[in-house]
């Protein structure tokens, strides 16, 4: 039996080729694509600058060259490095 599809609800850049992501269970890990080898149509989110213009599309990560990766491993590699809490706000 395949686990369920959670879908990515949001992004945060916190360092080059690293993305803070949020998923629709609640889930908040932090996922590094620094050791990473981009090739082929991945080539050009070698440059920081092009991978920090990712968004959220239809439930995972795209890129505006309309680039985009599967949320099952993104999910697993956020549940593997949590991020740290926040502080609640009263």
């Amino acid at each position: 039996m395949l686990p369920p599809l959670i879908d990515v609800k949001e992004v945060e850049v916190i360092g080059d080729h690293r993305l803070r992501l949020t998923f629709e269970d609640g889930t908040v890990g932090d996922v590094t694509f620094g050791e990473h080898e981009w090739r082929g149509v991945f080539e050009p989110l070698a440059d920081p600058e092009v991978f920090a213009r990712v968004r959220v599309e239809m439930g995972t990560i795209t890129w505006p060259n309309g680039l985009d990766m599967a949320p099952e491993p993104l999910y697993e590699e956020a549940r593997s490095n949590p991020a740290a809490a926040s502080p609640v706000e009263p």
